[in-house]
């Protein structure tokens, strides 16, 4: 037997022992003190992206993750997914400084939807790899982030396929008691990078106005990884601001106003810059992504009046527009690349809620999304000065439109809670014609669903599992990528590409007491239809031809275990989490493994709060090696083609409120110096590490 089925064997068996005892204590405290039974079984965490309204972790069929907000303001972020490293289900990577991506059972960057308090950051251009776009998303304005693990097709429409990433902003906060303000200043200081973080925000609220508003800073400098060497060009700036404002004009209806802007004016590409593994010389002499932004503004109107149609009701109109430029010189060539590059989404999402009866929830609504791409790219020899017009890196004046309806019902029957949907989605592709390709159009459409069911065995374990169809329709990105590329190679559009789909079925055990808390669940999906770019066998003007199709099949399999305990007296916590992943690929005959799976990875440690202002916590992340590499992993310089080692680091926390509103936190990271590289990743982690967190409340 393997040391990852090992793992995965002690780790199923542990978490059964530590359900089966925690279930025990659960029934002696209960027998002993009847206010504490009234409450076991109830996770404290709701959440409201698996099923579109509140309801507890344990109740939903779902897997979930949840960042609360206490965790992100811990977590120091330089980027939103920084605080879901070691997390149930959630695989972090980093291609360079300033970015990260969530790798959700196995599928990243277009192969899981992100979100935005509703609205889709996904856009046309969004990669099905690694991307830089979730970073244009403000970590420290958040209050929560929810991931949905598994296919959320019906709910969410496409790209839904490992999951669906939700990063939420608070609340509005109205009060009844005349005007109210608040605010907040937070500093955040780390000396492996000798970075500042600052954020000021301040809030008020009367009866029917209320409004908030922030503004963030970062400055990054060069990194200092394990054993003290500092990386080159690994340092970035970034600026962002948010505003809301609401009012309730009438009871039961509110309308919102959020404003939300976010740049890093000149950010290098690190693994571009440095030699990589199986590098003598880095790829380019210059890479900078220089600016990208995203500007965002959403009007919603809230309605909690119930009538024949809804009780609950949600309109929002959304506008998302991003900035991709870039600056690039490969080396060893005169050629400096300028690029434009431009998305602008226009988003319109309906959702209602009715209550059938006591028995049955209905959720129902609409989506349509409309992105637009503007695209052009210059090169100028820096010897001679002479400047052509090239082809860009998108087809300018390209367009994909998507309109969706769904339906899903929530039926309770005594301990069966049943969800089941199903979607329609029609999507419209156009890519213009051009000088060299004529133009092609794309109308595919695709009709998904999903059953999910949580069985209360006990009051606070329940048994879930679900079945649901995922899907992918080809964007600008897939479509549009012609032309001359990288090694000797020309691209031509596939006007025959359709969607991708995945079929995956979970099942597990989430527990919910009142010391303990956790989950295990089991998944396997089935990726069919990936496009994959192959060789044609055509050549024009000397350049193997290739072409996307949808000519692949993944098989992925794994299993996402965590559970937390709290011990009375003293007021300990302990936890601990464990993810495995397995995939293979079958293209044109060949087998081999997928793509940046990573390896076991997981957290575990212990908090200890002596007294109601001081908090102690010890915590370690680890990951087990990765050598089972697919034939993409093997020539990525950012993979060591030995495989990526397996690490262990060792971190201290301390948090301190001085007084009311006034607290400060400590952090020492990586206490070995020890030098590690999440598995795909571009960079290697921080080394030794000191970061002191400032928040002041009023």
């Amino acid at each position: 037997m393997s040391p990852y089925r090992v793992s995965l064997l002690a780790l199923a068996i542990a978490s059964a022992l530590i359900a089966s005892a925690a279930s025990a204590q659960s029934r002696e405290d209960c027998a002993e003190d009847a206010p504490a039974c009234a409450d076991a079984g109830v996770l404290d965490t709701i959440q409201v992206t698996a099923t579109k309204r509140p309801e507890s972790t344990l109740e939903v069929s779902a897997a979930t993750t949840i960042a609360t907000r206490a965790e992100l303001g811990e977590a120091a972020l330089q980027t939103p997914m920084d605080a879901l490293h070691g997390e149930v289900g959630t695989f972090v990577q980093q291609t360079t400084p300033g970015q990260g991506v969530v790798i959700v059972r196995g599928l990243k960057g277009s192969e899981v939807l992100h979100l935005v308090d509703g609205f889709r950051l996904n856009n046309a251009i969004f990669r099905n790899a690694p991307n830089q776009y979730i970073a244009l998303v403000d970590g420290q304005s958040l209050d929560r982030i929810e991931v949905v693990r598994g296919p959320s097709s019906t709910l969410y429409g496409g790209d839904a396929m490992g999951g669906v990433v939700q990063m939420l902003t608070p609340a509005l906060r109205y009060s009844d008691a005349g005007w109210r303000w608040s605010g907040g200043l937070r500093a955040i200081a780390a000396s492996a990078d000798d970075s500042l973080i600052g954020r000021a925000e301040a809030a008020g609220g009367g009866e029917r106005v209320a409004f908030s508003l922030g503004a963030t800073s970062q400055e990054v400098n060069d990194l200092r990884v394990g054993g003290g060497d500092e990386r080159p060009q690994s340092g970035f700036t970034a600026r962002s601001g948010d505003f809301k404002v609401g009012a309730k004009p009438v009871d039961g209806h509110e309308f919102v106003l959020s404003v939300q802007y976010a740049e890093q004016p000149r950010t290098p590409r690190h693994d571009a810059l440095v030699p990589g593994f199986g590098q003598t010389n880095p790829e380019n002499a210059l890479f900078f992504f220089e600016p990208q932004q995203r500007r965002f503004a959403q009007l919603l109107w809230r309605i909690d009046a119930a009538n024949a149609l809804f009780d609950s009701g949600e309109l929002r109109v959304g506008r998302q527009f991003i900035v991709d430029d870039r600056r690039t010189r490969a080396f060893g060539t005169p050629n400096l690349e300028v690029e434009r590059n431009r998305d602008a989404t226009t988003g319109y999402v309906g959702q209602f809620g009715k209550q059938l009866g006591e028995r049955h929830h209905l959720s129902y609504g609409f989506e349509v999304y409309r992105d637009t791409v503007d695209s052009s790219r210059i090169r100028t020899n820096v010897n001679t000065g002479v400047t052509t017009v090239r082809a860009p890196r998108f087809p300018d004046g390209s367009w994909m439109k998507s309109v969706a309806l769904y339906v899903a019902d929530d039926w309770r029957v005594g301990r069966f809670d049943v969800n089941a949907g199903l979607r329609y989605s029609r999507f419209d592709v156009k890519i213009p014609d051009s000088v060299d390709v004529p133009g092609v159009r794309l109308d595919p459409d695709d009709l998904t669903g999903n059953i999910g069911l949580s069985v209360e065995l006990t009051e606070p374990l329940h048994f879930v599992a679900n079945l649901g169809r995922g899907f992918r329709a080809p964007n600008i990105f897939d479509l549009g990528i012609f032309g001359v590329r990288p090694g000797n190679r020309y691209s031509e559009p596939n006007p025959n590409l359709k969607p991708e789909s995945v079929t995956s079925v979970d099942a597990g055990l989430k527990y919910g007491g009142e010391r303990m808390s956790g989950e295990i669940i089991a998944f396997r999906s089935r990726y069919q239809d990936k496009i994959t770019s192959v060789l044609t066998g055509d050549v024009r003007d000397g350049a193997l031809v290739v072409q996307n199709r949808n000519v692949t099949r993944q098989d992925l399999w794994g299993v996402e275990a965590g559970a937390r305990y709290r011990l009375p007296d003293p007021d300990i916590e302990l936890y601990a989490t464990a993810t495995y992943t397995r995939g293979d690929e079958r293209s044109e005959g060949a087998e081999y493994a997928a793509d940046r799976i990573p390896p076991l990875y997981g957290k575990l440690g212990a908090r200890w709060k002596p007294n109601a202002r001081l908090g102690l916590e010890a915590y370690g992340y680890y990951a087990t090696e990765q050598t089972r590499l697919s034939p993409r992993d093997l020539v990525d310089p950012r993979i060591n083609p030995n495989g990526t080692g397996g690490w262990a680091t060792l971190n201290l926390r301390a948090d301190w409120r001085i007084f009311e509103g006034l607290g400060v936190a400590v952090r020492a990271e990586n206490l070995a110096d020890k030098r590690y590289r999440e598995h795909g990743s571009g960079l290697d982690e921080p080394g030794r590490n000191f970061i002191v967190t400032i928040d002041y409340r009023f």
